[in-house]
C-alpha cells in the first residue's frame, strides 16, 4: 500500500472484495492494453494543464484504478468500487459533473504504468506520496495520513517496533510490491535485496504465520484488519518511520498525469472543501478512518 497515522477497521470484518492474487485475468489485460497505450497518449501539452475533465464530463464516466486493497479501494461483493478512496472519488466526480465511476483492478505495482498508459484516467487507492512517485505522476492534496505497523507472530518474540530492530538483529521482513514500506526499511538499515516481496498483506500473515518472515511491514489500518481473529499473529504498536531522520509521514492521496493539471486543481478544490465541512471524514469514517487520520499535510510539503 500500499506502498507511511490511524487505527481503524470497517464494520468489524469488512467485505473484502478482490485480493491482489485474484487480478491475474486483469492484469493480462492491462499488460496486453499497456503494450498499446503509448498510441494512445495525448501529447502532454497539447491543451494548458490537459482538457481530460472535459472530456470525462462528456463521457460522464471516470476510470479509476484500484488495488483492491481494503480499506483504501476494492470490489465489494456486487462488483461496485468501494473503499476509502473510491467513496471520495464517487462525491467528487459527480461535483466536478462526472457521475460515473468505472474501476480498473489492477496490482499495486501496476497503477502508475496503467496511469501513464491511460488505462484509467486517475489512481484512486490511497497511494502515498513519496518524492520517487512524485516524479511520475502528480498528487492532489493527501486525504489521509497514517503510520505503519507490523504483523509479527504472536507475543512479538523479537520485540519488534520500528525497522531498525528487523536491521540490528538480521531479521527477515516482508512487504508488499511497490510498497513505500520497502524505502522505509532500506533507509533504517535493512538490506533492498533481503525484503521478501509479496502480492499484499493476506501473503504477509501467511508468511508470518509459516516463520518465512520474522514481520510484514504495511499501513496500520491493513495490518490490524488482516490479523483480526488470527491467534498465530499479531499486530505491533503503530508508529511514524524515520527517514534520513526526519519523520515519513504516510499520506495518500489520488494521482493524475503530469499533463492533466486542471483536472487536478479541479479535483484539489473540491477536496479541501470536503475537509472545511468535515463531509471528508464522513465519507471515510465507515471505513474505520476516525479524526486521528486528516491531515492538513500538502502534497507539495510530501514531495
Amino acid at each position: 500500500m500500499a506502498p507511511p497515522t490511524r487505527v481503524f477497521l470497517q464494520n468489524g470484518r469488512r467485505e473484502t472484495g478482490l485480493s491482489r492474487r485474484s487480478l491475474l485475468t486483469g492484469l493480462a489485460v492491462f499488460g496486453g492494453l499497456a503494450a498499446t497505450g503509448c498510441s494512445r497518449v495525448a501529447a502532454e501539452d497539447a491543451v494548458e494543464g490537459g482538457d481530460l475533465l472535459e472530456r470525462l464530463r462528456e463521457r460522464g464516466t471516470v476510470k479509476v484504478g484500484i488495488a483492491s486493497e481494503p480499506p483504501f479501494g476494492y470490489i465489494n461483493d456486487d462488483g461496485e468500487p468501494t473503499g476509502e478512496a473510491p467513496e471520495i472519488a464517487k462525491v467528487i466526480f459527480s461535483r466536478l459533473g462526472v457521475d460515473n465511476v468505472e474501476p480498473v483492478p489492477v496490482d499495486f505495482s501496476a497503477l502508475i504504468p496503467g496511469l501513464k498508459a491511460q488505462i484509467f484516467d486517475v489512481v484512486s487507492a490511497g497511494m502515498y506520496i513519496i518524492p520517487e512517485r512524485c516524479e511520475q505522476v502528480l498528487f492532489a492534496d493527501p486525504d489521509y495520513q497514517m503510520p505503519d505497523s507490523f504483523i509479527v507472530p504472536a507475543g512479538n518474540p523479537h520485540n519488534i517496533t520500528r525497522y531498525e530492530d528487523i536491521a540490528e538483529q538480521g531479521l527477515t521482513l516482508a512487504t508488499g510490491q511497490a510498497y513505500a514500506e520497502i524505502e522505509y526499511a532500506v533507509a533504517a538499515g535493512v538490506p533492498r535485496g533481503e525484503i521478501l516481496i509479496l502480492p499484499d498483506q493476506v501473503a504477509g500473515l501467511d508468511a508470518v504465520s509459516q516463520g518465512r518472515a520474522d514481520a510484514f511491514a504495511g499501513t496500520n489500518v491493513t495490518v490490524m484488519d488482516v490479523v483480526e481473529g488470527n491467534s498465530r499473529v499479531e499486530s505491533t504498536e503503530p508508529f511514524v518511520p524515520i527517514v534520513d531522520g526526519e519523520p515519513a509521514y504516510g499520506a495518500g492521496a489520488f494521482a493524475f498525469r503530469p499533463s492533466e493539471r486542471n483536472l487536478r486543481d479541479a479535483f484539489n478544490d473540491e477536496l479541501h472543501k470536503l475537509k472545511q465541512s468535515g463531509e471528508l471524514l464522513e465519507i471515510v469514517a465507515p471505513f474505520g478512518f476516525t479524526e486521528a487520520e486528516m491531515t492538513e499535510l500538502t502534497a507539495e510539503e510530501l514531495c
